[in-house]
Protein backbone atom coordinates (compact mmCIF):
# COMPACT_ATOMS: atom_id res chain seq x y z
CA UNK A 1 0.00 0.00 0.00
CA UNK A 2 3.18 2.32 -1.21
CA UNK A 3 0.22 3.91 -3.87
CA UNK A 4 -0.39 7.51 -2.55
CA UNK A 5 -3.96 9.25 -3.65
CA UNK A 6 -4.66 12.60 -4.34
CA UNK A 7 -7.79 15.27 -5.60
CA UNK A 8 -9.06 14.17 -7.92
CA UNK A 9 -9.13 10.79 -6.82
CA UNK A 10 -10.69 9.53 -10.53
CA UNK A 11 -8.55 9.72 -13.54
CA UNK A 12 -7.10 13.09 -14.60
CA UNK A 13 -10.31 12.36 -17.68
CA UNK A 14 -13.13 11.44 -15.55
CA UNK A 15 -16.24 14.26 -14.87
CA UNK A 16 -17.94 12.46 -12.56
CA UNK A 17 -19.62 15.08 -10.26
CA UNK A 18 -22.41 14.95 -7.69
CA UNK A 19 -20.48 12.17 -6.01
CA UNK A 20 -22.90 9.49 -3.12
CA UNK A 21 -20.48 7.58 -1.65
CA UNK A 22 -21.36 4.26 -0.16
CA UNK A 23 -20.08 1.20 1.65
CA UNK A 24 -21.90 -2.18 0.78
CA UNK A 25 -20.25 -5.18 1.69
CA UNK A 26 -16.54 -3.83 2.54
CA UNK A 27 -16.32 -1.24 -0.79
CA UNK A 28 -17.37 1.64 -1.22
CA UNK A 29 -19.06 2.90 -4.08
CA UNK A 30 -19.15 5.87 -5.83
CA UNK A 31 -22.22 6.77 -7.33
CA UNK A 32 -23.13 10.83 -9.41
CA UNK A 33 -23.80 12.53 -12.18
CA UNK A 34 -21.22 11.87 -15.45
CA UNK A 35 -20.42 15.35 -17.29
CA UNK A 36 -19.15 15.17 -20.95
CA UNK A 37 -15.78 17.15 -21.03
CA UNK A 38 -16.28 20.36 -23.17
CA UNK A 39 -19.91 19.60 -23.63
CA UNK A 40 -22.83 22.32 -23.56
CA UNK A 41 -24.83 21.63 -20.56
CA UNK A 42 -24.68 19.55 -17.46
CA UNK A 43 -24.28 15.43 -17.22
CA UNK A 44 -24.62 14.16 -20.57
CA UNK A 45 -22.88 11.20 -20.39
CA UNK A 46 -24.15 8.09 -18.65
CA UNK A 47 -24.29 6.56 -15.38
CA UNK A 48 -21.21 5.30 -14.54
CA UNK A 49 -19.59 3.86 -11.12
CA UNK A 50 -15.86 3.88 -9.36
CA UNK A 51 -15.21 1.89 -6.43
CA UNK A 52 -12.58 1.23 -3.63
CA UNK A 53 -11.60 -1.42 -1.14
CA UNK A 54 -12.85 0.42 2.36
CA UNK A 55 -9.36 -0.37 3.51
CA UNK A 56 -7.65 1.06 0.70
CA UNK A 57 -8.40 4.22 -0.96
CA UNK A 58 -5.74 4.86 -3.09
CA UNK A 59 -6.87 2.32 -5.96
CA UNK A 60 -9.98 2.83 -7.92
CA UNK A 61 -11.83 0.56 -9.76
CA UNK A 62 -13.71 1.18 -13.00
CA UNK A 63 -16.99 -0.33 -12.26
CA UNK A 64 -17.97 0.23 -15.87
CA UNK A 65 -21.31 1.87 -17.42
CA UNK A 66 -24.35 0.59 -14.67
CA UNK A 67 -27.10 2.41 -16.13
CA UNK A 68 -27.31 4.41 -19.80
CA UNK A 69 -29.86 7.77 -19.88
CA UNK A 70 -32.11 5.59 -23.36
CA UNK A 71 -32.91 2.72 -20.95
CA UNK A 72 -35.63 5.52 -19.27
CA UNK A 73 -38.35 5.30 -21.18
CA UNK A 74 -38.71 9.66 -21.17
CA UNK A 75 -35.70 9.00 -23.53
CA UNK A 76 -37.04 6.78 -26.36
CA UNK A 77 -37.49 7.38 -29.96
CA UNK A 78 -35.74 11.18 -30.06
CA UNK A 79 -34.27 12.79 -33.40
CA UNK A 80 -30.83 11.66 -32.97
CA UNK A 81 -29.82 15.95 -34.14
CA UNK A 82 -31.62 17.19 -31.14
CA UNK A 83 -30.48 19.35 -28.53
CA UNK A 84 -30.67 19.00 -24.35
CA UNK A 85 -31.88 22.50 -24.10
CA UNK A 86 -30.62 25.62 -25.15
CA UNK A 87 -27.14 25.74 -25.34
CA UNK A 88 -25.77 29.31 -22.46
CA UNK A 89 -24.07 31.92 -24.71
CA UNK A 90 -20.57 31.68 -24.37
CA UNK A 91 -20.40 27.87 -24.21
CA UNK A 92 -18.82 26.14 -27.80
CA UNK A 93 -20.53 23.39 -29.15
CA UNK A 94 -17.72 21.69 -30.84
CA UNK A 95 -19.25 19.10 -32.75
CA UNK A 96 -22.63 17.42 -32.46
CA UNK A 97 -21.51 14.66 -29.65
CA UNK A 98 -22.00 17.67 -27.18
CA UNK A 99 -25.22 17.99 -27.75
CA UNK A 100 -26.37 14.10 -26.50
CA UNK A 101 -27.71 11.87 -28.68
CA UNK A 102 -29.70 10.18 -28.81
CA UNK A 103 -31.20 10.19 -25.06
CA UNK A 104 -32.11 14.05 -24.95
CA UNK A 105 -32.62 14.34 -21.24
CA UNK A 106 -29.81 14.18 -19.13
CA UNK A 107 -29.52 11.94 -15.70
CA UNK A 108 -28.94 14.74 -13.03
CA UNK A 109 -27.67 13.51 -9.83
CA UNK A 110 -28.28 10.28 -8.58
CA UNK A 111 -28.45 8.29 -4.85
CA UNK A 112 -28.89 4.15 -4.54
CA UNK A 113 -29.77 2.17 -1.43
CA UNK A 114 -29.59 -1.46 -0.17
CA UNK A 115 -33.58 -2.21 -0.12
CA UNK A 116 -35.25 -4.88 2.12
CA UNK A 117 -35.24 -8.10 -0.67
CA UNK A 118 -31.83 -7.36 -0.80
CA UNK A 119 -30.96 -5.55 -4.69
CA UNK A 120 -29.93 -2.08 -5.39
CA UNK A 121 -32.19 0.28 -6.00
CA UNK A 122 -30.64 3.52 -8.62
CA UNK A 123 -33.11 6.93 -7.84
CA UNK A 124 -32.61 9.77 -10.66
CA UNK A 125 -34.56 12.30 -12.06
CA UNK A 126 -34.30 13.79 -15.43
CA UNK A 127 -33.13 17.37 -15.99
CA UNK A 128 -35.90 19.38 -15.61
CA UNK A 129 -38.43 16.58 -15.55
CA UNK A 130 -40.42 16.32 -12.81
CA UNK A 131 -40.65 12.93 -11.66
CA UNK A 132 -38.03 10.42 -9.88
CA UNK A 133 -37.12 7.24 -11.68
CA UNK A 134 -35.81 3.94 -9.85
CA UNK A 135 -33.76 1.66 -11.43
CA UNK A 136 -32.87 -1.46 -9.83
CA UNK A 137 -29.60 -3.84 -10.09
CA UNK A 138 -28.75 -7.66 -7.85
CA UNK A 139 -25.77 -6.02 -7.21
CA UNK A 140 -24.32 -2.70 -6.50
CA UNK A 141 -22.11 -1.52 -9.74
CA UNK A 142 -24.16 -4.12 -11.99
CA UNK A 143 -26.12 -3.61 -14.62
CA UNK A 144 -29.31 -1.48 -13.40
CA UNK A 145 -32.77 -2.02 -15.39
CA UNK A 146 -35.54 0.41 -15.41
CA UNK A 147 -38.20 -0.13 -12.90
CA UNK A 148 -40.67 2.18 -12.63
CA UNK A 149 -41.57 6.20 -10.96
CA UNK A 150 -42.47 6.84 -7.44
CA UNK A 151 -45.96 7.37 -7.28
CA UNK A 152 -48.56 8.23 -5.20
CA UNK A 153 -50.74 5.47 -3.64
CA UNK A 154 -53.20 5.65 -6.80
CA UNK A 155 -50.27 5.08 -9.05
CA UNK A 156 -49.63 8.34 -10.27
CA UNK A 157 -46.48 9.57 -10.75
CA UNK A 158 -44.81 12.07 -8.01
CA UNK A 159 -44.43 15.58 -9.55
CA UNK A 160 -47.30 15.12 -12.10
CA UNK A 161 -50.34 15.46 -9.61
CA UNK A 162 -51.77 18.87 -8.54
CA UNK A 163 -50.00 20.73 -5.79
CA UNK A 164 -47.07 18.46 -6.41
CA UNK A 165 -43.60 19.85 -5.85
CA UNK A 166 -41.07 19.56 -8.70
CA UNK A 167 -38.95 16.47 -7.66
CA UNK A 168 -34.93 16.96 -7.64
CA UNK A 169 -31.47 15.25 -6.46
CA UNK A 170 -33.54 12.62 -4.81
CA UNK A 171 -31.80 10.63 -1.79
CA UNK A 172 -32.76 7.45 -0.54
CA UNK A 173 -31.69 5.88 3.30
CA UNK A 174 -32.97 2.71 4.52
CA UNK A 175 -33.46 3.56 8.60
CA UNK A 176 -32.24 0.98 11.20
CA UNK A 177 -36.34 0.20 12.01
CA UNK A 178 -36.42 -0.54 7.78
CA UNK A 179 -38.33 2.70 6.89
CA UNK A 180 -37.67 3.83 3.30
CA UNK A 181 -37.17 7.80 3.74
CA UNK A 182 -37.15 9.61 0.50
CA UNK A 183 -35.54 13.72 0.35
CA UNK A 184 -35.83 15.63 -2.67
CA UNK A 185 -35.86 19.06 -3.36
CA UNK A 186 -34.57 21.89 -5.47
CA UNK A 187 -35.80 25.58 -4.30
CA UNK A 188 -35.17 29.06 -5.20
CA UNK A 189 -31.27 30.68 -4.70
CA UNK A 190 -32.01 34.35 -4.77
CA UNK A 191 -35.33 36.37 -2.59
CA UNK A 192 -36.44 37.66 -5.74
CA UNK A 193 -37.21 34.26 -6.89
CA UNK A 194 -40.50 32.61 -5.61
CA UNK A 195 -41.76 29.39 -6.93
CA UNK A 196 -44.31 27.82 -5.61
CA UNK A 197 -43.20 24.25 -6.83
CA UNK A 198 -40.20 24.33 -5.42
CA UNK A 199 -38.86 23.41 -1.98
CA UNK A 200 -37.43 20.56 0.34
CA UNK A 201 -38.68 17.49 1.56
CA UNK A 202 -39.27 13.96 3.15
CA UNK A 203 -41.76 11.35 2.44
CA UNK A 204 -41.62 7.07 3.25
CA UNK A 205 -41.84 4.61 0.41
CA UNK A 206 -43.37 1.03 0.97
CA UNK A 207 -41.34 -1.97 0.54
CA UNK A 208 -41.71 -2.28 -3.22
CA UNK A 209 -39.37 0.87 -3.29
CA UNK A 210 -41.80 2.81 -5.33
CA UNK A 211 -45.33 3.48 -3.45
CA UNK A 212 -45.80 6.48 -1.42
CA UNK A 213 -46.03 5.13 2.44
CA UNK A 214 -46.74 8.74 3.61
CA UNK A 215 -46.79 11.85 1.72
CA UNK A 216 -44.09 14.95 0.98
CA UNK A 217 -43.74 16.69 3.96
CA UNK A 218 -41.52 20.40 4.23
CA UNK A 219 -38.05 19.72 5.52
CA UNK A 220 -35.69 22.42 5.62
CA UNK A 221 -35.93 26.09 5.14
CA UNK A 222 -35.59 27.88 1.94
CA UNK A 223 -34.24 31.71 1.68
CA UNK A 224 -37.92 33.16 2.15
CA UNK A 225 -38.15 31.16 5.60
CA UNK A 226 -34.39 31.57 6.89
CA UNK A 227 -34.08 34.83 7.38
CA UNK A 228 -33.59 35.25 10.54
CA UNK A 229 -33.00 31.73 11.69
CA UNK A 230 -29.79 30.06 12.38
CA UNK A 231 -29.90 29.12 8.58
CA UNK A 232 -29.80 32.48 6.90
CA UNK A 233 -27.27 32.72 4.33
CA UNK A 234 -26.62 28.97 4.10
CA UNK A 235 -30.47 28.29 3.13
CA UNK A 236 -31.42 25.06 1.43
CA UNK A 237 -30.58 25.24 -2.12
CA UNK A 238 -30.62 21.55 -3.57
CA UNK A 239 -28.40 18.32 -3.52
CA UNK A 240 -30.12 16.48 -0.51
CA UNK A 241 -28.16 13.39 1.07
CA UNK A 242 -28.55 11.67 4.17
CA UNK A 243 -26.40 9.91 6.86
CA UNK A 244 -27.56 8.37 10.53
CA UNK A 245 -24.34 8.87 12.66
CA UNK A 246 -24.00 8.16 15.92
CA UNK A 247 -27.85 7.55 16.81
CA UNK A 248 -28.43 11.14 14.89
CA UNK A 249 -29.70 12.29 11.56
CA UNK A 250 -27.16 14.14 9.40
CA UNK A 251 -28.47 15.85 6.19
CA UNK A 252 -25.85 17.19 3.46
CA UNK A 253 -27.09 19.79 1.17
CA UNK A 254 -25.55 22.51 -1.40
CA UNK A 255 -27.09 26.25 -0.11
CA UNK A 256 -27.98 29.20 -1.73
CA UNK A 257 -24.32 29.95 -2.40
CA UNK A 258 -23.94 27.03 -4.08
CA UNK A 259 -19.85 26.68 -4.25
CA UNK A 260 -20.15 25.14 -0.14
CA UNK A 261 -21.98 22.13 1.02
CA UNK A 262 -23.60 22.63 4.45
CA UNK A 263 -25.36 19.61 6.92
CA UNK A 264 -28.23 19.59 9.32
CA UNK A 265 -28.92 17.51 12.73
CA UNK A 266 -31.34 15.62 13.83
CA UNK A 267 -32.93 13.34 16.43
CA UNK A 268 -35.95 12.55 13.95
CA UNK A 269 -34.85 11.76 9.99
CA UNK A 270 -37.86 13.59 9.08
CA UNK A 271 -38.41 16.98 11.08
CA UNK A 272 -36.55 19.17 13.34
CA UNK A 273 -33.13 19.65 11.66
CA UNK A 274 -30.82 22.49 13.34
CA UNK A 275 -27.84 24.03 11.05
CA UNK A 276 -24.59 22.60 11.72
CA UNK A 277 -22.40 24.54 9.27
CA UNK A 278 -19.86 23.81 6.10
CA UNK A 279 -18.62 20.58 5.43
CA UNK A 280 -16.55 22.10 2.76
CA UNK A 281 -16.43 25.14 -0.10
CA UNK A 282 -14.39 24.65 -3.54
CA UNK A 283 -12.82 28.13 -2.74
CA UNK A 284 -12.17 27.66 0.88
CA UNK A 285 -14.28 30.40 1.48
CA UNK A 286 -15.34 30.50 5.57
CA UNK A 287 -12.54 28.29 6.17
CA UNK A 288 -10.13 30.70 8.49
CA UNK A 289 -12.54 33.75 7.94
CA UNK A 290 -12.05 34.15 4.70
CA UNK A 291 -14.76 35.57 2.30
CA UNK A 292 -16.30 35.60 0.07
CA UNK A 293 -14.52 38.55 -1.73
CA UNK A 294 -11.52 36.11 -1.42
CA UNK A 295 -11.85 32.76 -3.18
CA UNK A 296 -8.85 30.87 -3.70
CA UNK A 297 -10.40 28.38 -6.51
CA UNK A 298 -13.12 29.35 -9.46
CA UNK A 299 -16.35 28.92 -8.43
CA UNK A 300 -19.88 27.29 -9.61
CA UNK A 301 -21.79 24.45 -7.47
CA UNK A 302 -20.70 21.63 -5.34
CA UNK A 303 -22.70 18.25 -4.16
CA UNK A 304 -21.79 15.46 -2.50
CA UNK A 305 -22.29 13.29 0.59
CA UNK A 306 -20.21 12.01 3.54
CA UNK A 307 -19.22 8.11 4.12
CA UNK A 308 -17.03 6.31 6.52
CA UNK A 309 -13.95 3.85 5.03
CA UNK A 310 -11.97 2.21 7.73
CA UNK A 311 -12.93 4.50 10.81
CA UNK A 312 -12.59 7.84 9.00
CA UNK A 313 -15.59 9.86 7.68
CA UNK A 314 -14.55 11.53 4.41
CA UNK A 315 -16.83 14.62 2.54
CA UNK A 316 -17.07 13.82 -1.45
CA UNK A 317 -17.65 17.30 -3.27
CA UNK A 318 -16.86 18.63 -7.14
CA UNK A 319 -14.77 21.45 -8.53
CA UNK A 320 -15.54 23.49 -11.51
CA UNK A 321 -13.19 22.68 -14.61
CA UNK A 322 -12.82 24.18 -18.12
CA UNK A 323 -13.87 27.44 -17.40
CA UNK A 324 -17.59 26.29 -17.72
CA UNK A 325 -20.07 24.58 -14.68
CA UNK A 326 -20.27 21.33 -17.04
CA UNK A 327 -16.85 19.89 -16.55
CA UNK A 328 -16.87 18.97 -12.72
CA UNK A 329 -14.64 15.96 -11.24
CA UNK A 330 -15.19 14.55 -7.92
CA UNK A 331 -12.96 15.34 -4.90
CA UNK A 332 -12.81 14.44 -1.33
CA UNK A 333 -11.41 15.44 2.40
CA UNK A 334 -11.66 13.90 5.41
CA UNK A 335 -13.86 15.29 8.02
CA UNK A 336 -13.60 15.51 12.09
CA UNK A 337 -16.53 15.43 14.44
CA UNK A 338 -16.12 16.76 18.12
CA UNK A 339 -17.33 15.59 21.28
CA UNK A 340 -20.62 16.84 20.79
CA UNK A 341 -21.11 15.57 17.09
CA UNK A 342 -20.01 18.98 15.35
CA UNK A 343 -18.48 18.81 11.86
CA UNK A 344 -15.53 21.16 11.58
CA UNK A 345 -15.35 22.78 7.80
CA UNK A 346 -12.93 20.51 5.71
CA UNK A 347 -9.88 22.49 3.94
CA UNK A 348 -9.00 21.83 0.21
CA UNK A 349 -6.25 19.59 0.02
CA UNK A 350 -4.22 17.84 -3.07
CA UNK A 351 -4.05 14.95 -1.13
CA UNK A 352 -7.61 14.54 0.72
CA UNK A 353 -8.04 10.48 0.49
CA UNK A 354 -4.75 9.45 0.99
CA UNK A 355 -3.22 8.13 4.25
CA UNK A 356 -1.84 12.00 5.35
CA UNK A 357 0.41 14.45 3.38
CA UNK A 358 1.91 13.55 -0.06
CA UNK A 359 5.41 12.44 -0.29
CA UNK A 360 8.09 15.33 -0.88
CA UNK A 361 9.51 13.08 -3.80
CA UNK A 362 7.96 11.76 -7.07
CA UNK A 363 6.45 13.16 -10.04
CA UNK A 364 2.83 14.83 -9.86
CA UNK A 365 -0.04 16.18 -12.19
CA UNK A 366 -0.18 19.72 -11.96
CA UNK A 367 -3.85 19.22 -12.09
CA UNK A 368 -3.31 17.83 -8.23
CA UNK A 369 -3.69 21.70 -7.21
CA UNK A 370 -6.10 22.18 -4.22
CA UNK A 371 -5.39 26.56 -5.21
CA UNK A 372 -5.52 28.03 -8.85
CA UNK A 373 -6.26 31.46 -8.75
CA UNK A 374 -4.38 34.61 -10.02
CA UNK A 375 -3.38 37.89 -7.54
CA UNK A 376 -5.62 36.00 -4.89
CA UNK A 377 -8.49 35.54 -5.91
CA UNK A 378 -10.70 33.84 -8.76
CA UNK A 379 -14.13 34.03 -10.38
CA UNK A 380 -17.06 32.15 -11.41
CA UNK A 381 -16.01 29.30 -13.80
CA UNK A 382 -17.22 30.38 -17.00
CA UNK A 383 -15.61 31.74 -20.22
CA UNK A 384 -17.39 35.34 -20.45
CA UNK A 385 -16.53 35.63 -16.76
CA UNK A 386 -12.89 34.17 -16.85
CA UNK A 387 -12.00 35.00 -20.22
CA UNK A 388 -8.10 34.69 -20.73
CA UNK A 389 -7.58 36.52 -17.31
CA UNK A 390 -7.05 33.58 -14.84
CA UNK A 391 -5.53 29.81 -15.30
CA UNK A 392 -8.05 27.14 -15.37
CA UNK A 393 -7.75 23.24 -15.46
CA UNK A 394 -8.67 21.72 -18.92
CA UNK A 395 -7.64 18.70 -21.49
CA UNK A 396 -6.63 19.28 -25.63
CA UNK A 397 -8.61 15.43 -26.49
CA UNK A 398 -11.96 14.67 -26.74
CA UNK A 399 -14.49 13.44 -23.84
CA UNK A 400 -12.55 10.18 -23.05
CA UNK A 401 -13.38 6.49 -22.22
CA UNK A 402 -11.49 4.62 -19.68
CA UNK A 403 -10.25 2.03 -21.55
CA UNK A 404 -6.97 -0.04 -19.68
CA UNK A 405 -4.63 1.75 -22.31
CA UNK A 406 -6.38 5.53 -21.35
CA UNK A 407 -5.89 4.83 -17.47
CA UNK A 408 -1.88 3.52 -17.84
CA UNK A 409 -1.11 6.02 -19.92
CA UNK A 410 -2.63 8.76 -17.61
CA UNK A 411 -0.71 7.77 -14.97
CA UNK A 412 2.39 8.49 -17.14
CA UNK A 413 1.17 11.95 -18.65
CA UNK A 414 -1.78 12.85 -17.37
CA UNK A 415 -4.70 13.85 -19.92
CA UNK A 416 -5.78 17.01 -17.72
CA UNK A 417 -3.28 20.12 -17.25
CA UNK A 418 -3.31 23.96 -16.00
CA UNK A 419 -4.01 26.34 -18.82
CA UNK A 420 -3.40 29.99 -18.99
CA UNK A 421 -0.67 30.39 -16.44
CA UNK A 422 -0.09 34.54 -16.16
CA UNK A 423 1.98 36.44 -14.37
CA UNK A 424 1.12 36.46 -10.72
CA UNK A 425 -1.38 33.39 -11.55
CA UNK A 426 -0.52 30.90 -8.27
CA UNK A 427 -0.78 27.20 -8.22
CA UNK A 428 -1.04 25.89 -4.73
CA UNK A 429 -0.76 21.67 -3.28
CA UNK A 430 -1.60 21.20 0.32
CA UNK A 431 0.31 19.43 1.74
CA UNK A 432 3.77 17.67 0.60
CA UNK A 433 5.80 16.04 3.46
CA UNK A 434 9.67 17.36 2.80
CA UNK A 435 12.78 15.81 3.73
CA UNK A 436 15.48 18.58 2.84
CA UNK A 437 16.34 20.87 0.03
CA UNK A 438 14.44 19.71 -3.12
CA UNK A 439 15.13 20.00 -7.26
CA UNK A 440 12.09 20.77 -8.55
CA UNK A 441 11.01 20.19 -12.46
CA UNK A 442 8.41 21.69 -14.25
CA UNK A 443 6.65 20.32 -17.40
CA UNK A 444 5.29 23.83 -19.48
CA UNK A 445 4.62 24.95 -22.41
CA UNK A 446 3.77 28.28 -24.26
CA UNK A 447 5.20 31.44 -24.98
CA UNK A 448 6.64 33.42 -21.83
CA UNK A 449 9.88 35.31 -20.38
CA UNK A 450 10.30 34.49 -16.36
CA UNK A 451 9.98 32.90 -13.35
CA UNK A 452 8.47 30.20 -11.40
CA UNK A 453 9.05 31.48 -7.97
CA UNK A 454 9.41 27.93 -5.62
CA UNK A 455 7.00 28.43 -2.28
CA UNK A 456 6.17 27.18 1.12
CA UNK A 457 3.11 27.59 3.02
CA UNK A 458 2.29 30.40 1.10
CA UNK A 459 2.93 32.24 -2.38
CA UNK A 460 4.39 34.99 -0.70
CA UNK A 461 6.77 32.87 0.91
CA UNK A 462 9.62 32.03 -1.56
CA UNK A 463 11.74 29.53 -1.12
CA UNK A 464 12.99 28.62 -4.71
CA UNK A 465 12.66 29.49 -8.11
CA UNK A 466 12.87 28.20 -11.65
CA UNK A 467 13.45 30.33 -14.45
CA UNK A 468 11.91 29.96 -17.94
CA UNK A 469 12.60 31.47 -21.20
CA UNK A 470 10.28 29.33 -23.87
CA UNK A 471 8.31 29.65 -26.90
CA UNK A 472 7.16 25.86 -27.39
CA UNK A 473 3.81 24.29 -28.79
CA UNK A 474 5.81 20.98 -27.26
CA UNK A 475 6.18 19.75 -23.37
CA UNK A 476 9.78 21.62 -21.97
CA UNK A 477 11.17 20.47 -18.64
CA UNK A 478 12.88 23.74 -16.54
CA UNK A 479 14.47 22.75 -12.93
CA UNK A 480 15.42 24.58 -9.82
CA UNK A 481 16.43 24.10 -6.26
CA UNK A 482 14.61 24.83 -2.86
CA UNK A 483 15.96 25.85 0.30
CA UNK A 484 16.05 23.30 3.40
CA UNK A 485 12.21 22.25 3.81
CA UNK A 486 11.65 19.83 6.71
CA UNK A 487 8.09 18.29 7.67
CA UNK A 488 4.86 19.16 6.32
CA UNK A 489 4.13 22.34 3.90
CA UNK A 490 1.78 23.74 1.43
CA UNK A 491 3.65 24.46 -1.95
CA UNK A 492 3.32 26.79 -4.23
CA UNK A 493 4.23 27.70 -7.70
CA UNK A 494 4.13 31.35 -8.31
CA UNK A 495 4.80 32.97 -12.00
CA UNK A 496 6.24 36.29 -12.49
CA UNK A 497 7.31 37.21 -15.86
CA UNK A 498 5.55 37.86 -19.86
CA UNK A 499 3.49 35.64 -21.73
CA UNK A 500 1.62 32.55 -20.53
CA UNK A 501 2.31 28.83 -20.21
CA UNK A 502 0.70 26.14 -19.94
CA UNK A 503 1.74 23.38 -16.32
CA UNK A 504 1.62 19.79 -16.91
CA UNK A 505 3.54 17.83 -14.20
CA UNK A 506 6.21 18.24 -12.17
CA UNK A 507 8.79 16.21 -9.86
CA UNK A 508 10.47 17.13 -6.09
CA UNK A 509 13.43 15.23 -6.02
CA UNK A 510 15.49 15.54 -3.25
CA UNK A 511 18.86 16.80 -3.23
CA UNK A 512 21.59 14.68 -0.99
CA UNK A 513 23.92 17.25 0.92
Amino acid sequence: MNKQVYNPYMPSFEYVPDGEPHVFGGRIYLYGSHDRFDGAQFCLNDYICYSADVNDLTEWKYEGVIYRKEQDPRNQNVPANAQPFAVKPGIEVKDENSLNPPGIHAMWAPDVVKGPDGRYYLYYCLDFLPEIAVAVCGEPAGKYEFLGFVRHKDGTALGKREGDLIQFDPGIFVDDDGTIYLYSGNAPMHKEQFDAKKGSQVMTLCEDMLTLASEPKHLLPDIHEAEGTQYEGHAFFEASSIRKIGGRYYFVYSSVRSHELCYAVSDKPDEGYRFGGTLVDIADIFLDGRTEAEPLNCLGNTHGGIECAAGQWYVFYHRQTNRTNYSRQGCAEKIYFDEKGAIAQAEVTSCGLNKGPLKGCGVYPAAIACQINRNGKQVLSMPDVMGEDYPYLTQDVPDCEPTPELLAADEQRPVQYIKNIKDKSAIGYKYFDFNGPCKVTAAVRGKAKGRLVLAADAPENGVGEIVIEMDSEKWLSFSGNTKPLEGVHAFYFLFEGEGSIDFETFSLENIVQ
